[in-house]
């Protein structure tokens, strides 16, 4: 079976795959899907593969990933408000992590994609999901 379309859209926006074994050496990754922001403080990314926390909030450990300031910004009309200000967009973002507990360790960039990119991808959670 081919490659998702939202994998197809990710690789050719950068040249990072969206390989664990990247990660594993220290090196960023590409991974794509749904970039959630629910309420103030928690943000994640929610790929084919897990869910990605970047920063929770109230979180004692104070996991918040550095390079924050790196996540894309939203054309308005590709973001879902879902809570006043908060809500999720589609984007995929440079990450460097730590696959044995997929954690993210640090963000090194990112791009937005439009939402009917992750909306066509199956092997993403339906937007009801999130």
């Amino acid at each position: 079976m081919g490659k998702s379309v939202l994998y197809k859209r990710c690789a050719s926006a950068s040249a990072s795959t969206a390989s664990g074994d990247k990660s594993a050496a220290g090196q960023a990754e590409n991974r794509c899907g749904w970039l959630v922001n629910p309420t103030p403080g928690n943000w994640w990314l929610v790929d084919k593969d897990a869910m990605w926390v970047f920063a929770t909030q109230g979180n004692a450990e104070g996991a918040v990933a550095a390079g924050m300031d790196k996540l894309p910004d939203f054309d308005p009309t590709q973001y879902v408000n879902s809570n006043g200000n908060y809500g999720y967009g589609c984007a995929c973002v440079k990450l460097i992590t730590d696959p044995a507990t997929r954690t993210v360790k640090s963000i090194t960039g990112g791009k937005t994609l439009p939402l009917a990119t992750c909306r066509k991808d199956k092997s993403l959670p339906a937007e009801s999901k999130l």
